[in-house]
């Protein structure tokens, strides 16, 4: 779910340049259709030699999209890096490299399902491919710009996120994405500053409020009702107004931000719902994500769809 910013004042803005890779199976091709929707000039699996060619020809007036992936002709880790880092500097187009990811039994059971052999691996088992690849990867993920984890996505909601960073209007803005989760799961990936919630009065030990999320006005009142609560939320929506337009001025496009509690279903999910309320009405472009409610069977209670006023 998008919440809405005021409308910024049209400028002109350079092109944009994005490296799009990841391990097989994350979901880099779907990421690239969706850039060619919203205008982006996309060329899949370019043979890294071939790179030079095409940015000395004539400027860019489009932004593009490239896709990168183990298939390519010439692909090599090092070949990327040092791609990733060369463009970076050209003060021509402003270059992000998206990785998309997702948890290795997600992918090992995407590729059983569709019984695909693995490029990293066609003689033998997807297991054996997706550790490899993995593997190889990781210096690649360590340095991209936006990550974006599929694990927990279906197709329409990874073309929400990719429409979220990178539709045009927002080209030099900053988005936020604001996560609950619970710390027996782990702490989701990609998520840039986190914040543990358990020392909060936990609605799980009342019974009227355990069957209730933290979306339900029961909850979100026990919640604020704790003691520590107000302290906590001031402190943490000044760091978040100190943080939000430095990192902006750095240049970066994306930030999430989570809370952990440890269900994942009361307090985190009713502290990212302030927060996300909050920094909207303040102009931020934010989203929101409850992980552990987006599980089978983890609605715990029906709740309106749309925006938040």
């Amino acid at each position: 779910m998008t919440l809405p910013g005021p409308e910024d004042t049209p400028s002109v803005h350079a092109p944009r340049l994005v490296l799009v890779t990841g391990p097989s199976g994350a979901g880099r091709s779907t990421a690239i259709k969706v850039l060619e929707d919203i205008g982006f000039e996309a060329i899949d699996n370019l043979p890294l030699s071939l790179l030079p060619r095409l940015m000395d020809g004539p400027p860019l007036t489009q932004s593009l999209a490239l896709g990168v992936d183990v298939r390519n002709r010439d692909f090599s880790i090092d070949g990327i890096i040092e791609m990733a880092e060369t463009l970076a500097q050209n003060a021509e187009f402003d270059t992000d490299l998206l990785y998309l990811d997702a948890r290795a039994d997600v992918l090992i059971r995407r590729f059983s399902e569709t019984r695909r052999r693995h490029p990293f691996a066609p003689s033998e088992t997807p297991t054996v491919g997706v550790e490899r690849e993995l593997e190889q990867l990781a210096a690649i993920r360590t340095r991209a710009t936006i990550l974006v984890d599929t694990s927990d996505l279906t197709v329409h909601d990874l073309r929400d996120e990719i429409l979220r960073v990178f539709r045009p209007d927002a080209e030099q803005s900053l988005s936020v994405s604001v996560q609950s989760f619970s710390y027996k799961r782990g702490l989701p990936r990609g998520v840039d500053l986190v914040f543990d919630v358990r020392f909060l009065a936990n609605p799980h030990w009342r019974q009227d409020l355990r069957p209730h999320d933290g979306r339900s006005p029961e909850v979100t009142g026990f919640v604020e009702s704790d003691p520590k609560f107000a302290e906590f939320f001031e402190r943490t929506s000044d760091l978040l107004r100190f943080l939000l337009p430095a990192y902006r001025e750095e240049g970066k496009t994306h930030l999430a931000v989570g809370f952990g509690c440890t269900g994942g279903k009361h307090r985190s999910v009713a502290l990212a719902e302030k927060t996300a309320k909050l920094l909207a009405e303040e102009g931020w472009q934010v989203s929101i994500r409850h992980r552990e409610l987006e599980q089978p069977g983890g609605m715990l209670t029906p709740q309106p769809k749309g925006p938040v006023a």
